[in-house]
C-alpha cells in the first residue's frame, strides 16, 4: 500500500508535473494554479510518492473533487481507489454531508473509478471541457 501525504504549497511543482503527465494539454493545471487552489479555504490534499494526487475542497456541508491525477505507468494498480478513498474520510471528518466532482464524459477510466464508490449523475455541464466533451456532475451521499 502506498503511504498518502498530506499536500503542502511546497509541493505545487510536483502537483503540476503529474498533472501535466495525466491530462490533456487544455485541461493541465501549472505550478501557479495549484498553488492558487491550495491556498483557498477548505482546501486540501493528498499524495502518492509523486505518482499520483488529489485535490479537494470542502465549504459548509458540501465537498467538492478538484482534481485527481495519477501517473499513466500507475494507472489501474488500485492508487485512485486509494487516494480517492482517503479523501471521502477526510471530507466526512470535515462535516460535508455530500462529495461533488465534474468528470468528462468521455472518461470512462474515472466514471467507472466513481461509478464503484457510489457516484451518481446529477448534472450535465455542455462542452465544458477544452475539447467540447460535457461534464457530467457526479454526487455522493455521505452520510
Amino acid at each position: 500500500m502506498t503511504i498518502l501525504t498530506q499536500i503542502a504549497p511546497a509541493h505545487a511543482q510536483v502537483l503540476a508535473a503529474i498533472h501535466a503527465v495525466a491530462f490533456p494539454p487544455d485541461e493541465r493545471w501549472d505550478a501557479a494554479a495549484m498553488a492558487e487552489l491550495l491556498a483557498m479555504p477548505g482546501t486540501f490534499g493528498l499524495i502518492a510518492d509523486a505518482e499520483g494526487f488529489i485535490l479537494a475542497r470542502v465549504a459548509a456541508d458540501e465537498a467538492e473533487i478538484l482534481t485527481l491525477a495519477v501517473l499513466p505507468a500507475r494507472t489501474r494498480q488500485g492508487l485512485a481507489s486509494q487516494l480517492l478513498a482517503a479523501t471521502l474520510r477526510i471530507a466526512k471528518a470535515a462535516g460535508a454531508a455530500a462529495m461533488l466532482l465534474e468528470v468528462a464524459e468521455p472518461n470512462l477510466a474515472a466514471r467507472g473509478l466513481y461509478a464503484v464508490f457510489g457516484f451518481g449523475e446529477v448534472g450535465r455541464r455542455r462542452r465544458y471541457y477544452a475539447d467540447g466533451s460535457d461534464a457530467l456532475v457526479l454526487r455522493l451521499d455521505l452520510s
